[in-house]
């Protein structure tokens, strides 16, 4: 999954850990740009002393580091998804793909997604009347 693939969905990413300007630049360099052609395309910002990660409740102030996490933040500046994951577990790409099509369908439309959703799958109109009538619209697929 590439960058341009969010920047398609009108997504803007960037990057903040507790590192300085400098390691990010050398870790880009030396690291980064051997995974991603001509490195991260996307700002990687600074946070020492680690208030940025506070706010977001991922600074581990005993280790002086944030805690790898993802926020989805809508245009009007509302945390709309979160994910905080220890080191030894990687993000999902996908996950994160599907979750902003999810919400960019909601803001569109006003429908809500159930659970498992993908583009193009069966939405859901809240309303008064689809209160204690879900199974009605939608079941869980199978397990295969």
């Amino acid at each position: 999954m590439g960058y341009d693939k969010l920047q398609k969905l009108g997504v803007e990413v960037m990057s903040i850990s507790t590192d300085s300007v400098h390691s990010h630049k050398v870790w880009n360099e030396t690291e980064l740009s051997k995974m991603v052609d001509g490195g991260v395309p996307f700002p990687m910002l600074s946070d020492q002393g680690g208030k940025i990660g506070s706010l977001y409740g991922v600074y581990d102030e005993e280790a002086g580091v944030n805690i790898r996490g993802r926020f989805l933040i809508d245009p009007e500046g509302i945390i709309q998804a979160g994910e905080i994951l220890s080191p030894p577990v990687g993000r999902n790409p996908h996950e994160l793909i599907r979750q902003i099509k999810a919400y960019q369908h909601h803001q569109k439309t006003g429908e809500v997604m159930p659970s498992g959703w993908e583009e193009g799958g069966e939405t859901l109109t809240p309303s008064t009347d689809l209160a204690g009538k879900v199974w009605e619209k939608w079941q869980p697929p199978k397990d295969k």
